[in-house]
């Protein structure tokens, strides 16, 4: 057997990232991006106002300035005028609209979230500050404003460039695009993206036991549950699904469900089950007809019977049968090599530091034990699910929160403990 970091490391050097294609932007959520992505132009792309008000220019509001000012205590110029100050409105600027206007001095214009701030204004008093009280739609602006409150160059005005400026790299090559991402490109003009391909992933079971969902039961045969569970942990890492049925225990129904896999191009091809040394596990015989077989045991629990290889150059994942046993393979070791095949930056799953709630006893094979974790003044505590940790039990998966990750060589574990924890 093999230790899980040399498995990883052995896997992963097979692959690369997939071919680019462009894709329109509203088809780009949770892509991967092939290249950086570079502002062609300042966000915001003009000064603009931030909130509802009336655009002025500041020195018009201070007791420094020389129009219009009533009551201003000159001993103390920062402090607002005791009777207020009356400008006025020359203008009414709506948002989407170019200002046409240069405000004098004791000039003020209505403006509204978002539009573009007229020459001669750095400044906007919001609406609530002044006396303009009618604020329904379809009102016509005030011909003049009276407020008591003293504003700064720049108060209330997202300035050209504030948030962006053109030419800075502003997503990286490698990202998986949220949502909000998109929202940016649009802002910056980009309707189309370069992103990586999804991968093809061929799935197979494997197994005369198996029965459809749908199918009745039958004696000594199981539900296929794993290409269910394994197909949503495929779209969940970004790839797509194609399904190739169930491999029954025969050279040829294996020989035929690989041969699928290559004609439909995929880019990987997992299977679960058939890679034991069962008498009826033909998978491994098959890849090595025409391919080769790099490794076939692992030094873990639950998941020892994993096989990696090679079929007509395409590589081969087989993971074992038991539905615990294949999930933690997918992902140990599919996740990552999805990720590289995705283009992806960030290819690790999520772990933490929890603390065990009691003693937790190991073989010494580098384990991944199912657990619930709750929190105790700001201590993460984690438990083992209440069922037994059986690699067939999937509902003890079902319940779990987490898998704790016991090193190899460790048998104990005392409670109390930290040990780190992969978020399910």
């Amino acid at each position: 057997m093999i230790s899980i970091n040399e498995a990883r490391e052995r896997i992963l050097s097979h692959f690369q990232p997939a071919a680019i294609e462009s894709l329109a932007l509203i088809a780009c959520a949770n892509r991967v991006l092939a290249v950086d992505i570079t502002a062609a132009h300042d966000l915001p792309l003009f000064d603009n106002s931030a909130m509802d008000g009336f655009a002025v220019c500041a020195d018009d509001t201070s007791a420094s300035g020389t129009t219009l000012r009533q009551g201003f205590d000159t001993a103390a110029p920062l402090n607002p005028p005791a009777q207020g100050i009356t400008l006025n409105v020359v203008a009414d600027i709506p948002a989407g609209s170019a200002p046409t206007v240069t405000l004098a001095k004791g000039e003020a214009a209505r403006i509204m979230t978002g539009a573009q701030l007229p020459a001669g204004a750095n400044a906007v008093i919001p609406v609530e500050d002044t006396d303009f009280n009618n604020r329904e739609a379809g009102i016509p602006a005030p011909k003049t404003i009276s407020f008591a409150k003293i504003v700064k160059t720049g108060d209330n005005v997202r300035r050209r460039g504030m948030d962006i400026q053109a030419g800075a790299v502003i997503l990286n090559k490698g990202r998986t695009l949220k949502p909000q991402d998109l929202g940016l490109l649009a802002m910056l003009g980009i309707g189309n993206v370069q992103v990586y391909k999804k991968p093809r992933v061929g799935l197979l079971s494997s197994g005369d036991e198996l029965l459809d969902v749908d199918a009745p039961l039958e004696s000594g045969k199981i539900r296929d549950s794993n290409s269910y569970v394994l197909a949503a942990l495929i779209e969940s890492a970004g790839a797509e699904v194609l399904r190739l049925g169930v491999a029954q225990d025969a050279r040829e129904s294996v020989e035929a469900l690989l041969q699928k896999a290559i004609h439909e191009d995929a880019d990987l091809i997992l299977s679960s089950a058939g890679v034991s040394v069962g008498s009826f596990d033909f998978i491994k015989t098959v890849i090595e007809s025409k391919g080769r077989l790099d490794f076939w045991r692992v030094n873990m629990r639950p998941g020892k019977p994993l096989a990696f290889g090679e079929y007509l150059n395409k590589p081969v994942i087989g993971l074992p049968g038991n539905p615990v046993s294949a999930f933690v393979g997918f992902e140990i070791f599919v996740r990552p090599a999805l990720a590289r095949l995705s283009g992806k930056l960030d290819r690790s799953r999520r772990t933490v530091y929890v603390r065990s709630e009691k003693e937790i006893e190991s073989d010494g094979r580098e384990s991944y034990l199912r657990a619930k974790i709750r929190e105790e003044n700001g201590v993460r505590i984690a438990g083992l699910t209440t069922s037994h940790q059986g690699s067939g039990n999937l509902l003890s998966l079902v319940q779990a929160d987490a898998l704790l990750i016991i090193p190899a060589g460790v048998k104990c574990v005392p409670a109390g403990q930290e040990v780190e924890a992969y978020l399910l």
